[in-house]
């Protein structure tokens, strides 16, 4: 179970409506509604990976740190929310050092997982794996096995694994979930796609996954389940994606939460040996 912890007006669809020097304009709500899913997850007794965004992480230390004492793991999700792709490698590693920098000076722990904004470590983004590796990250879960407008490897291994980088690093990489449905390969994994999908289509890729013996990612951000958010004027699709079903979001999560086994990212990956070939 894995949270990416940002607000509502941090998501890349809203880019082009919403520039990040309005961000601090903006109604703060990602402490609230990241306490709604604590309490949720709570209740479920289950325990998750959150990746949190260096600007929350800034802004709210304190949720930081509620987070961690609630035995929960924390990651990066980088620092600005820029897309990785439209970075240089100087600006992604200065950034992506920040974020992991802040998260353990308020943790006073190492923070060993990685995320990119909107799954932006594509093809052509692949040298991000190595400045992750450069900065002491050991996993990564930012790859999207699927075709995409915005993201995505459509060939890349759908099962946690030891990859090499594009200079001959090791890092492990947790890709997001797909699971084949009437023949097609589907994103199972959660946010847009949860509340998109029927549920029964979200539960029947999910088993599959189990059935073939690996574990599967499931993602969500406060955001959704946040009903009452701020509607933002964007393009057709952009609200689409962001604000369909967003009302029934946090009932299907309980639900799946009932039907599923979850832990942390970090705590899979360890069971699974891979972490160990990590230097």
């Amino acid at each position: 179970m894995t949270i990416d912890v940002e607000d509502y007006f941090h998501v890349a669809a809203f880019s082009q409506s919403i520039a990040r020097s309005d961000w601090d304009r903006m109604e703060y709500r990602a402490e609230a509604s990241t306490e709604r899913l604590l309490r949720l997850l709570s209740d479920a007794r289950v325990q998750a990976t959150f990746f949190v965004l260096g600007w929350v992480a800034k802004r709210s230390p304190g949720l930081v740190r509620t987070i961690q004492s609630a035995g929960h793991e924390i990651a990066s999700h980088g620092m600005s929310h820029e897309l990785v792709y439209r970075q240089s490698r100087a600006e992604f590693t200065a950034e992506t050092r920040e974020s992991k920098q802040l998260l353990e000076d308020i943790l006073g722990v190492a923070v060993q997982g990685y995320r990119a904004s909107t799954y932006s470590i594509t093809r052509e983004s692949l040298w991000a794996l190595d400045v992750l590796c450069e900065l002491g990250f050991k996993y990564d879960s930012s790859i999207f096995p699927i075709r995409h407008d915005v993201y995505g490897i459509a060939d890349a291994p759908v099962a946690p694994s030891s990859m090499a980088t594009p200079e001959g690093r090791t890092i492990v990489e947790f890709p997001m979930s797909t699971a084949k449905l009437f023949g097609l390969r589907v994103p199972v994994s959660g946010g847009g796609y949860f509340r998109l999908l029927p549920y029964w289509a979200t539960r029947a890729g999910l088993k599959q996954i189990n059935a073939e013996k690996r574990p599967f990612v499931f993602y969500l951000h406060p955001w959704e389940v946040d009903p009452t958010q701020p509607r933002i004027g964007a393009s057709a699709l952009s609200r689409f994606r962001h604000y369909t079903n967003i009302q029934h979001c946090e009932a299907r999560l309980r639900r799946l939460l009932s039907e599923f086994s979850f832990t942390t990212m970090g705590k899979v990956l360890t069971g699974l040996g891979l972490l160990d070939a990590v230097r």
